[in-house]
Parts: C-alpha cells; structure tokens; sequence
C-alpha cells in the first residue's frame, strides 16, 4: 500500500505542477526549460498511472514495482503464486499493464498519424511547390494567403507561401526561415508528440489539452529565441505582427507553423526587455526531475 500511496501522490503532484507551469510566466523567459519540465512531468504522469494500481496488484510480494513484477512472470511460467495473491491482485497488474499498453498505442498512433500527414504533404509539394531565390532553402507555394510552417522529419522541409514573400521584407523573411528552421533542427515534433498521446489516451482530460496547448506555444518561443539570436527582435517580431494582421493560414496536419494562436504574446515577449529568472527556472527543474524520479526508482526497485 505504501509504494502505491507514492505512485497516487505522484499523480495528484503532476496535476497539480501541470497547473503551476500553465499559469508560470517566467517560462516566457525560459521555455527551453519549461520544456524539459513539461516532459518531466508528462513522463511521471505516465509511470504513475502504471504503476498506481499495478503496485496494489503486486502488494503481496512486499518489495518493489519491478521486482514483484519480475517474480510474479516468474511464478506463473512455473504455474504458482504467493500467499494472498487471488485474481482481484492480477486484475489489478493486469489494469496496470494494460494503462502502459494504452499509453505505448497512443504515442505509435500519434507518430504514424504524424508520419503519414507529412509523407502525404511531401508529396503535394513535390507536385506543387517551386525553389525561389528569394526564399534560400525553403520551398514556395504559389498561393496568396501568407503561411510559413516547416515540414519535421529526417529530411525536413521549410514552405513558404508567394504571399508570404510579398508580406514579408528581405529581413523579416530571413527571421521566419531561421524560425522554421529551429523547429526542424530541435525536432520539436517529438516534444509535442507525448503530449499528443497523453491526450489521445486520455481525451476527458481537459488540463492535459491546456498542457499541451502551452508547451506548443514554449516550442514557438523556443524557435523564436533560436531566430532572434541571428536577426535580433525587430524583424521577427515586425513578421510576426504582419502574419497576425493578415490572417495567416494554420500548418497543415503533421506541419509546425508560424501561423498560430499566440502571435500576441510572442510579439509582447520579443519587445519586452526583461532577464530570465535564472532561480525560478532551476527550482522549477529541480522540482519536475525529482518528480520524475519517484515513480523511476519505484519502478527500478
């Protein structure tokens, strides 16, 4: 009962530092960071709900989650069991086994979800779009709308509208590439791609759905920073402003886009002058890792 008393206090901690990160503003500052937190505390949730009522199914093996998990494969395949352990207690690990199977599903169907969209998206391009000279290394499309997004893979993809070119100045377009470009060289889609399984799995959870909503926003931050360090905070933010007073069209499916929700607090955050809060960002880590760790070592033990 005592390693499942850990394994449910883990649980409630995640809801509740999932909470304290979604209102944190100092991850405006720090979003590199806050994504490490996030997948800290989105990986606990996980082993958490695993472990939880596995660990109640196991109790009567008195020793850790992974080794009366071990012992128990090891009683069956010899066709015996401890005292005390009836079919409510295998129900319980089976349950257990069957949350991790579920997770492990979600996070395969959300990847080949992804992988097909842009396999699919890859192929339109190479009917549709053009190299242009005006765009050094991106794709174009001829359409009037503006759109910028980047294509994530092992060979990926910057795309860019005709209307983007014609919004855009030189220097501004050279920020939005170096932008999209740091999506695809941090491979930000697998950051978001727990988060996505998470919510597919578990789709009565609304927090999950506002977790997620805030670390794709930290992910456009941290593209952001990775821009501005090449151009500096006017053109991206100039761009920024030009694509939300144009209505600039969403990324396609399995596609990360410039074009999104939250271009008002990008802007406000790239021409507010403020140093990131070096304390509240180690706290944070230090906090969201030793969350990690409970369910890990009850696992490992």
């Amino acid at each position: 009962m005592l390693l499942a008393a850990h394994f449910a206090g883990t649980t409630v901690a995640c809801y509740l530092a999932a909470l304290v990160l979604g209102r944190a503003r100092w991850s405006w500052h720090s979003p590199r960071v806050a994504i490490v937190c996030w997948q800290a505390v989105g990986l606990a949730l996980g082993l958490s709900a695993i472990g939880l009522p596995m660990s109640l199914g196991l109790a009567p093996y008195r020793t850790g989650t992974g080794t009366a998990l071990w012992r128990l494969a090891d009683d069956l395949a010899h066709g015996r069991l401890p005292a005390g352990m009836g079919i409510t207690h295998l129900s319980l690990v089976g349950v257990g086994l069957g949350v991790g199977a579920a997770l492990l599903g979600s996070t395969v169907r959300s990847l080949l979800g992804a992988l097909r969209a842009q396999q699919r998206h890859r192929d339109l391009l190479a009917l549709v779009a053009r190299d242009d000279p005006a765009a050094p290394g991106a794709l174009v499309l001829d359409h009037p709308s503006a759109a910028a997004y980047c294509l994530p893979g092992v060979r990926p993809q910057v795309v860019v509208s005709a209307g983007t070119l014609s919004l855009l100045d030189r220097a501004q377009l050279a920020a939005v590439l170096s932008h999209e470009r740091a999506h695809a060289d941090e491979r930000h889609d697998l950051v978001l791609l727990p988060f996505s399984a998470l919510c597919r799995a578990l789709p009565w959870a609304n927090w999950l759905r506002t977790a997620q909503d805030r670390v794709a926003l930290l992910v456009e931050m941290r593209a952001d920073d990775k821009a501005r360090r090449l151009h500096a905070d006017g053109p991206l933010a100039g761009a920024l402003l030009r694509f939300a007073t144009a209505g600039a069209r969403i990324a396609p499916a399995g596609a990360l886009g410039l074009a999104d929700d939250h271009l008002d607090a990008r802007v406000q955050r790239l021409l507010s002058a403020g140093r990131p809060p070096r304390l509240r960002g180690a706290l944070a880590l230090a906090t969201t890792v030793a969350l990690l760790t409970v369910p890990v070592s009850l696992f490992l033990s």
